[in-house]
């Protein structure tokens, strides 16, 4: 099945009423730069890469760019050495210039990458988890760069991860009976009111969901005390909840008001300070235990996470197929996860398209915890096979593909 054209979509979507607004990002449009690998047939591979709307045109013209050596490849054939490919497009000198590996053009690789394994789990007619498990470990790890992680996950470590994993693998093939359990972060968004998070809440509880994230970042840290406090309240002590400050804080605020949104016991405290800021958040880290830390949804890219888990500077980790370079990064990221004994928890950049299908993979395939995935919902009218919940557990999908298709 051979990639004969590339089709780029810019493709944004308003939200109303608070939704999507946390104490960085207030007034957000959810937006996607789509890569479509067209081969002839009925099938196109669709890749996205999550943005906030200004700026999309930008990540698609990297796409177009970065994507047109592509074009009269066999998906087959692109696909067994897709790693000796990947390295090659993030290392394309003038666009590892722009970054590297991170940025305008890393977006663009996420959406292309993600496109092609989307064509490649089409083209054998099985949804995108079902691909990852019938590779061998080394078909899989051939898809995957493992540069400059050498020191801490070798290429024959990685293998080792998988093969140990696939002997045990039927001791976790019942996630394919129940489906991944899920947490609502629609909650608490941040300029929802008092009485809406409450709400939203119960509402959240009636339809199965026993994991709740709350947006913290006030200017006012009681503000975001009281708001956590009325969720604990309204959930009850069983209840596990998150809070979310999205980057606001410095070092010295986050440890002041971490200490204080303790009193509500919250599962993992995430993104308390600047993203790029490792021995920041190692600081945090070390100071606030037992508390936890959860990072990652701005992490760029696997060398920076590398650090992260060198410095023990978070407990969970967050790496989101569409912010890094797509589904093999990602699956190079979770063995390293895997490597270095910190759990995977995605972003869901994607409102959990994609990541519905790696968190299987990741469970079964890598051994990794079955714990929860994230759970937004307001895209979800947008999609041609949009993430099922029942009961607050994804359903496992069955379409072929990774579940990314739009609706025109």
């Amino acid at each position: 099945m051979q990639i004969t054209s590339i089709e780029i979509k810019d493709k944004r979507f308003d939200l109303l009423n608070g939704v999507g607004s946390d104490a960085t990002h207030t007034t957000p449009q959810y937006a996607y730069a789509v890569c479509c690998l067209k081969t002839g047939t009925s099938l196109t591979g669709t890749g996205l890469a999550f943005t906030l709307g200004v700026g999309t045109d930008l990540v698609c013209k990297a796409i177009e760019y970065l994507s047109a050596p592509l074009i009269g490849r066999d998906i087959e054939d692109l696909m067994q050495d897709f790693g000796s490919v990947y390295r090659k497009m993030v290392d394309s000198p003038s666009f590892r210039w722009l970054g590297p590996h991170k940025g305008v053009v890393h977006l663009a690789l996420a959406a292309i990458v993600n496109a092609c394994y989307d064509l490649w789990a089409k083209s054998r007619q099985v949804p995108l988890w079902k691909l990852l498990l019938d590779l061998t470990p080394e078909e899989l790890v051939n898809s995957l760069d493992l540069s400059y992680l050498e020191e801490v996950l070798t290429r024959e470590q990685a293998i080792e991860i998988l093969t140990e994993n696939l002997q045990t693998r039927a001791l976790r093939q019942d996630v394919l009976a129940t489906g991944y359990k899920g947490y609502d972060t629609s909650v608490g968004w941040f300029n929802f009111s008092d009485e809406k998070i409450v709400a939203n809440t119960k509402k959240a509880m009636d339809n199965g969901f026993t994991a709740l994230k709350l947006k913290v970042g006030s200017d006012d840290p009681m503000r975001d005390i009281r708001r956590a406090g009325l969720i604990r309240k309204t959930a009850g002590d069983d209840a596990t909840i998150m809070v979310d400050a999205n980057q606001k804080w410095n070092v010295p605020e986050a440890l002041d008001i971490c200490r204080k949104l303790g009193e509500i016991n919250p599962f993992w405290i995430e993104e308390p300070t600047h993203p790029d800021d490792v021995i920041g958040h190692q600081t945090i880290a070390r100071n606030i235990a037992p508390l936890k830390v959860a990072t990652g949804e701005h992490i760029p890219n696997k060398v920076i996470f590398k650090n992260f888990f060198q410095a023990k500077a978070m407990d969970f980790c967050q790496v989101d197929a569409v912010r890094v370079g797509g589904v093999s990064e990602f699956l190079t990221i979770s063995l390293l996860s895997k490597r270095m004994g910190i759990p995977v928890v995605p972003h869901v950049g994607d409102m959990g398209q994609i990541h519905q299908h790696l968190v299987l993979f990741n469970h079964i395939g890598m051994g990794h915890e079955h714990l929860f995935l994230e759970h937004i919902p307001h895209l979800k009218q947008h999609f041609i096979n949009p993430a099922e919940i029942v009961d607050a557990y994804y359903q496992v999908p069955q379409i072929p593909g990774s579940s990314s298709d739009l609706k025109d």
